[in-house]
């Protein structure tokens, strides 16, 4: 069973020194108490219980300068009867060096000099114990200890010094800014921390709110090109601002910033500049500027010419803000030497606040001196001149007269003349003195209706001064072209053409223009027989239509008509000309589709349908495809033959790098090269000289044929064998063809026979060798060898030997 335990009715009470408790009163904490015995469940009961701790909170005053220490207050429990037989601990913040306690009477000093500005109160823990067991006779309880603030801190501003703006010319009590100042007293004890603002420096133009620290104006009349920043001295004092409070103050920066409140003025009311007559359109002729007390964009201004813009223009240079007065159009000294501009200067950005304090723009003159030079001469009418003449008009005759003078005040002569490269025939002169342009060949306007010349026009002692002038000259028509049938025509009739149907209608071309325009008359000079015929209907324009005026018409008596049409003009003189209409008679169909005129398909290509048109085209198609293919083949074989052709035909050398099995082995090279080894297609085109195709005919012979010619064939074929001269002779015409032959290169055929030395059993193998030798010699070992030397052991076997020596 657990143990319970109940506080009794013992208090402790605080008894302060200097400052008494703050209330005292009894607290009261609920325990809970069980008990448990066994295994059974008991109840639990919940008991009020009194506490003996009986205080608040104490106090101390801060700043305490004595030499003792300085009483706090004192902890006391009824339970203590003074026997000694209790100590008095405490813990927390400050216990034991701040604060110390007298374990046996509870009270309670401070050791060290307090600031309630680092801290404003301590916690601290009281405990009462058994002086012997040091056991703990009642709970541990928490007080306070609350540092009294005095009057010990002035006030600060912590973000000064200040810099506020505001606006020139603002009303009275503008607000400006605002400072506050801050104090470090506790502000809900007494006053020490109440503060009221003041200005010391600058109150004539600033004022500021006592209890919230705004900054105010206190006149209308800022100007800010008067004094553009004022520096004020604000004071902060606390207490309320009573006597013996602590006060403290800053600097406050009040910048004036600009408003447009002042207009553009011209430093001069004239400028004068120079410039050149014949300064190009566009130079700068001088720059003025007007200033502005105001600053910023307020000064951005905009320059225009108010009188004498006719001449001269104005700029405004956005970064310098002057203006820039330029030559508008070509100025002429003669005409006028002095100009007077006047340039105006306006803001951009006028505050309609202060419009009533006058016109925000000036005025200035700008006289401009225009400077004399040497002119070229100046064509009347500056634009050109432009000139008619008849096309009939006879060389030498005057068409115009060009005028030019000199501009300048001395009037130089001019003189005159052609740009020959816009007349290049020559078909027009000029006087040089008096400009007078006469025609120097015959025009013809229906060939060019407009001549466009150039006449150059300089000063009699300066040619360099020259100017041009673009004179047109139009060729007016007069009537000397007959009018013409625009096309030699052709028509067509049915034989049964009704009476006055249409056959053709023909149209008539005239090369002149006259000005009231073309008037042609048409009459059919045909004899009498034709015209009763056909007739001739006049449309009254510059056409005329041909009908027929009768029916029945037979195209193998007569299949062509001939109609001479006579055409007449309106001009004076009138001129005329005849042209001839054929037209065709053609048998036609029900429906009057033309079929043939004179046993001649006239239209053939007209009844062949669509389809067989189509047809038509395919098959055409077709041929001329299977022509191209041919031609290709053609050209394909031919080309063929032409390679063959040119084949390079030359020796055959054939080298054997190995002994091999000889003839029997068939496999290791190909046998018919040896077969035909002496068949020379060369030797065919030999004129003189031996044939080499006898060499094979003559061993054959010396082998199979010897004993059936008798001794002497055997003597004929050793003399033969002995002979080389067979060989010589076809070496050196192969060498005599190869030299004379430059066209090709020297094919020669080297062939290298290498001798295998005296200890081989073998000796040499060389036909040549043996050939050109007259010992005997023994090749009876040749049939040792095996079967793939059988028959080069044939050709020299001792039997074969004995007959060729008999």
């Amino acid at each position: 069973m657990a143990p319970s335990w109940t506080v009794g009715a013992g208090t402790l009470l605080a008894a302060l020194g200097l400052f008494s408790c703050c209330s005292f009163g009894w607290c009261e904490a609920s325990r809970t108490s069980s008990s448990i015995s066994g295994g059974d469940q008991g109840a639990s009961s919940l008991e009020r219980v009194k506490r003996g701790w009986v205080w608040n909170q104490f106090f101390v005053v801060e700043e305490y300068t004595g030499t003792e220490p300085l009483y706090v207050g004192k902890i006391h429990t009824d339970s203590d009867e003074g026997e000694g037989n209790i100590k008095y601990t405490i813990s927390g913040e400050g216990a034991g060096t701040i604060f110390i306690i007298d374990e046996l009477t509870g009270d309670i000093h401070a050791t060290e000099r307090l600031d309630r500005e680092e801290k404003a109160f301590y916690t601290l823990r009281a405990q009462a114990r058994d002086r012997l067991s040091n056991g703990p006779l009642e709970p541990e309880s928490e007080f306070v200890i609350k540092v009294q603030d005095i009057n010990d801190s002035e006030p600060k501003f912590l973000e000064g010094p200040y810099i506020g703006s505001v606006a020139e010319l603002s009303p009275i009590g503008t607000s400006v800014m605002k400072v506050t100042a801050l104090d470090a007293d506790d502000p809900t004890y007494g006053s020490s921390a109440r503060v009221v603002y003041s200005v010391l420096d600058g109150e004539k133009f600033f004022t500021v709110d006592r209890h919230t620290g705004i900054i105010m104006t206190a006149v209308a009349d800022l100007d800010r090109e008067t004094q553009d920043r004022y520096e004020l001295v604000v004071k902060a004092t606390d207490m309320a601002g009573q006597m013996g409070g602590l006060s403290g103050s800053t600097t406050v920066t009040i910048v004036i910033t600009d408003v447009n409140d002042n207009p553009p003025r011209f430093p001069q009311k004239m400028y004068q500049f120079s410039v050149s007559e014949g300064a190009a359109v566009g130079t700068p002729v001088g720059r003025v500027i007007a200033t502005d007390a105001d600053m910023g964009e307020n000064t951005d201004m905009n320059y225009l010419i108010t009188e004498g813009g006719e001449l001269f223009k104005v700029t405004t240079d956005v970064e310098t803000q002057e203006a820039v007065v330029a030559i508008k159009k070509t100025l002429d000294f003669e005409s006028k030497r002095t100009h007077n501009v006047v340039v105006e200067a306006v803001n951009k950005h006028v505050d309609p606040r202060f419009v009533d304090l006058g016109s925000f723009r000036d005025q200035t003159i700008v006289r401009v001196s225009v400077s004399d030079i040497d002119e070229p001469p100046i064509f009347q009418p500056p634009e050109g001149a432009i000139i008619e003449v008849k096309e009939d008009t006879k060389v030498g005759t005057q068409v115009g007269i060009v005028t030019a003078r000199d501009p300048d005040e001395k009037r130089k002569p001019v003189r005159f003349s052609i740009d020959r490269t816009t007349d290049q025939e020559m078909i027009f002169h000029i006087d040089p003195d008096t400009g007078a342009i006469t025609l120097g060949k015959i025009l013809d306007r229906e060939t060019a209706g407009w001549h466009n010349i150039t006449v150059k026009a300089v000063e009699a002692d300066n040619h360099t001064m020259e100017s041009h002038s673009a004179v047109s000259i139009r060729i007016l028509d007069v009537n000397d072209n007959p009018p013409e049938l625009a096309t030699p025509y052709e028509a067509s009739i049915c034989e049964d053409a009704e009476p006055g149907k249409l056959i053709h209608t023909i149209s008539v071309v005239d090369r002149d223009e006259p000005q009231s325009g073309h008037r042609f008359y048409f009459t059919l000079q045909s004899p009498p027989s034709s015209n009763q015929h056909f007739t001739l209907w006049d449309v009254k324009d510059t056409t005329a239509s041909i009908r027929t005026q009768r029916t029945g018409f037979n195209r193998h008596e007569q299949n062509v008509y001939f109609l001479p049409i006579l055409v007449v003009d309106s001009e004076p003189p009138s001129l005329s000309s005849t042209g001839t209409l054929t037209i065709h008679v053609c048998g036609c169909d029900t429906e009057g589709a033309i079929q043939s005129c004179n046993a001649t398909a006239y239209v053939m290509s007209a009844a062949l349908s669509p389809g067989a048109l189509i047809a038509l085209l395919v098959c055409m198609l077709i041929l001329i495809v299977l022509v191209l293919l041919i031609l290709t083949l053609k050209r394909h074989r031919k080309g063929q033959r032409m390679a063959e052709d040119e084949e390079d035909m030359r020796d055959n050398v054939i080298k054997y790098n190995d002994e091999g099995g000889g003839e029997q082995d068939t496999q290791a090279y190909d046998m018919s090269a040896l077969r035909n080894l002496y068949d020379f297609p060369e030797a065919k085109s030999c004129d003189s000289g031996p044939d080499i195709r006898s060499l094979p005919q003559w061993i054959q012979a010396n082998r199979v044929g010897g004993g059936a010619e008798g001794p002497a064939a055997a003597a004929a074929a050793a003399t033969a064998a002995a002979d080389f001269s067979l060989f010589k002779g076809y070496i050196r015409k192969k060498v005599e063809q190869a030299d004379a032959d430059l066209s090709v290169p020297p094919y020669d055929s080297f062939q290298t026979y290498a001798f295998e030395g005296t200890s081989s059993p073998a000796l040499s193998l060389s036909s040549i060798h043996t050939l050109s030798t007259t010992s005997e010699q023994d090749f009876s070992y040749l049939s040792d060898w095996g079967p793939r030397f059988r028959q080069l052991a044939g050709y020299y076997a001792p039997g074969n030997l004995e007959e060729e020596g008999s």
